[in-house]
Formats: structure tokens, sequence, C-alpha cells
């Protein structure tokens, strides 16, 4: 009762990739359009991209945070005398 073929496990394919094996022409043409305009999407739609990158960056401060509670509180302080500071230079060049 063995199996002497190998087990393969199904793989899903990222939406920008072209599947192989496809020998019909316009099969293939619509596989590609279709990848290219998944790439498409996926490159210009800045709203989700800059959304996935503050999520990267908030799991990364609270990571940071969690480590290291002393640096975490000196980087919110340096941050905020930062901007405060750069209120302030704004503030003054505007009331001359």
């Amino acid at each position: 009762m063995t199996n002497s073929e190998p087990q393969s496990v199904p793989t899903t394919l990222p939406r920008t990739a072209v599947p192989g094996g496809i020998t019909d022409p316009v099969a293939s043409a619509r596989a590609e359009l279709k990848a290219a305009l998944a790439a498409i999407e996926i490159k210009g739609n800045f709203p989700r991209r800059i959304e996935k990158a503050s999520e990267r960056g908030i799991l990364r401060a609270r990571t940071f945070a969690r480590r290291n509670p002393v640096g975490a509180a000196a980087a919110v302080a340096g941050v905020a005398a930062a901007i405060g500071g750069l209120v302030w230079v704004i503030a003054r060049a505007v009331s001359r």
C-alpha cells in the first residue's frame, strides 16, 4: 500500500507570476497580461504601499520598545525635541 510516486505539495503562484506549461498562445498572452496588470496594480497602489510600510514601522517600534524601554523613551524624547525645535524655528522665521 505504499505509494512510490512522490507527494507533490500544491503551491500557489503570486499574482504577478505567469504559470508555466501553457501551450496555447492566446492563453499565454492572457496570462502574461493578467500578471502584468497585477504588477502594475501592486506598484501603483501608493496608499496600500504606504499603509503596509507604516504597519511594518509600527511593528518594529513596538518590538524595539518591548526589548529596550529606556531607549524607546529616549527616542520619543529626542523626536519630540526635534519637532519642537523645528516648530520654534519656523515660528521665529514667520514672526520676523
